[in-house]
C-alpha cells in the first residue's frame, strides 16, 4: 500500500472547501483560497517548478520540464483537477479507513448507528482487500476531486524522484468552483501552454469521457398581482400557480429520471417564491448540437405564447449557456483519447467509454483552445455521505498518468 496516497488524500479531504453558488468572490469560498495557498507550499517543497497562485482565477499552476534533451519534444501535456466539493455537508469530515476491506457492511458511525451495507451499494464488493475510505455519515468525503488531486500530485512527485525516467513537459492546475460551474470559465490558459491535458475527474476506474453534455440554464421571474383572498375575485394573479403552470408545459417523460445514453432532459432545479412573484431555475441538456438548440429555441416559443394569457407580460426568462459537448472538438481517434485508451490497456483496465450525462472543467478548456478529455478517479458514491474511494484506485490513477506520460514519447502514440 501506498502510504503517501493515503496520507496526503486524508490531509486533503479534512479540508473543507466547499463552493458557494451564491457567492461572487474569487474564489466562491475563503476555504478554498487557504487550500490553494496550502497547495503552493506543499508543490514547491516537492519540487515542482513554476508554482503560482493566480488571484485572478485562483488556480494553482505548476510545471515539471521536460528532461528530454533536443528540438524534438514530444507534446506538453497537462493535467486538471479540481479543490472544491460538492453542496454538501463538509464541516468537520472525519474520513474512515477500513484497511483489508472484507466485502461486508461498513459502520460508518457507531453512535448512530449508520451503515452502507452491500445490499444497498453492491459496487462495495469490487472492493475486497483493498484499503477503503469511507465518511462518517454526517458529511460528504470530497474524493470528488480530492481523489483525482492526489493521484495527479503523486505522478508528479515520483517523477522529481525519479528524474532517470524520460518525459515531455508536464503542466499542472487546481481550481476552484467546478461544482457550481464557474472555475474553468476564468481559467486563463495563457500561463498552462499544454498541447492537450487530461481531468481526473470521472468516477469508476475504467471510465473514460470525451463526449458531454451541452448545457445552459433558464432562469424564470414570475410576476404575480397579491389580493386578499377575500376579494380576490377578478383580481388576484396567483405567481405560484403561473409556476405550475409552466412546469406543466414541459414534457413529462424529458428528465434525468426517464432518460439515459444521448437522450437529453429539462430539470427543474429550483422553485421559490409566494403570490406576488415566483421564480424557477432550469437546467437544459443535450448531447447533440442542433437539438440542444432546439430545445432552447423550443422554451422561448412556449413562453411567448404563455405570456399571451395575461394582461401584460407576466413572464421574464433567460437562457445562459453554460458548456458545450466537447466531442465537438475531440473525437476518439484523436491523440489525447488515443493515449488514454492505450494507457488503461496497458496496465490491464478495460476503458468504458460512455457519454458523459453531465459535464466538466475539461468541456470549458477544451473550447478555450485545449482538448481536455476526462479520466477516472476510482471515487464511488459521490456528493453525499455513502461517498468512498481506496487506495489502490488512486494508485492505479497514478499508474494511468505515468503511463499517458511515457506512451506520449512514443512517435505514433
Amino acid at each position: 500500500m501506498n502510504n503517501n496516497h493515503l496520507q496526503r488524500f486524508l490531509r486533503y479531504a479534512k479540508i473543507n472547501t466547499r463552493s458557494d453558488i451564491n457567492s461572487d468572490a474569487i474564489p466562491s469560498t475563503p476555504s478554498q483560497w487557504e487550500f490553494a495557498e496550502m497547495l503552493v507550499e506543499e508543490l514547491t517543497a516537492l519540487g515542482f517548478e513554476a508554482v503560482q497562485l493566480d488571484p485572478r482565477d485562483a488556480y494553482v499552476v505548476a510545471k515539471i520540464s521536460s528532461n528530454i534533451e533536443g528540438d524534438s519534444q514530444p507534446p506538453a501535456i497537462g493535467w486538471i483537477a479540481h479543490i472544491d466539493t460538492a453542496d454538501y455537508p463538509a464541516d468537520n469530515i472525519k474520513p474512515q479507513v477500513h484497511d483489508n476491506y472484507d466485502g461486508e457492511n461498513v459502520l460508518l458511525n457507531k453512535e448512530t448507528n449508520h451503515w452502507m451495507t452491500t445490499e444497498e451499494f453492491p459496487n462495495l464488493k469490487n472492493y475486497i482487500g483493498e484499503t477503503l475510505i469511507t465518511t462518517d455519515g454526517t458529511t460528504l468525503l470530497g474524493a470528488d476531486d480530492k481523489a483525482g488531486m492526489v493521484s495527479i500530485i503523486e505522478a508528479g512527485r515520483y517523477l522529481i524522484e525519479h528524474p532517470e525516467i524520460k518525459h515531455g513537459e508536464l503542466w499542472f492546475a487546481f481550481g476552484p468552483d467546478e461544482e457550481i460551474g464557474k472555475g474553468a470559465h476564468r481559467f486563463e490558459t495563457d500561463k498552462f501552454p499544454a498541447e492537450f491535458a487530461y481531468t481526473a475527474d470521472s468516477g469508476v476506474i475504467g471510465k473514460l469521457e470525451y463526449e458531454t453534455f451541452n448545457a445552459a440554464r433558464l432562469a424564470i421571474e414570475i410576476e404575480g398581482t397579491s389580493v386578499h383572498p377575500g376579494q380576490a375575485y377578478g383580481q388576484m394573479v396567483n405567481a405560484l400557480s403561473i409556476a405550475a403552470d409552466i412546469h406543466q408545459l414541459f414534457p413529462k417523460d424529458e428528465v434525468p429520471e426517464k432518460t439515459k445514453g444521448y437522450q437529453g432532459f429539462y430539470m427543474l432545479s429550483n422553485i421559490s417564491g409566494q403570490l406576488d412573484k415566483a421564480q424557477m431555475t432550469y437546467i437544459i441538456r443535450d448531447h447533440d448540437w442542433d437539438k440542444f438548440e432546439d430545445r432552447k429555441n423550443w422554451i422561448a416559443e412556449q413562453l411567448t405564447q404563455f405570456n399571451q394569457r395575461f394582461d401584460r407580460p407576466r413572464v421574464k426568462y433567460e437562457i445562459q449557456d453554460q458548456y458545450y459537448n466537447m466531442a465537438n472538438k475531440i473525437s476518439k481517434e484523436s491523440l489525447p483519447v488515443q493515449l488514454a485508451i492505450k494507457s488503461y490497456e496497458a496496465n490491464g483496465i478495460t476503458p468504458d467509454i460512455q457519454p458523459f450525462r453531465g459535464g466538466t472543467d475539461g468541456c470549458i478548456i477544451t473550447y478555450k483552445g485545449i482538448p481536455t478529455p476526462n479520466i477516472c478517479t476510482g471515487a464511488e458514491n459521490l456528493h453525499g455521505c455513502y461517498e468512498f474511494v481506496t487506495v489502490e484506485s488512486m494508485e492505479k490513477v497514478t499508474d494511468i498518468i505515468l503511463t499517458i506520460i511515457e506512451l506520449s514519447l512514443e512517435k505514433e502514440a
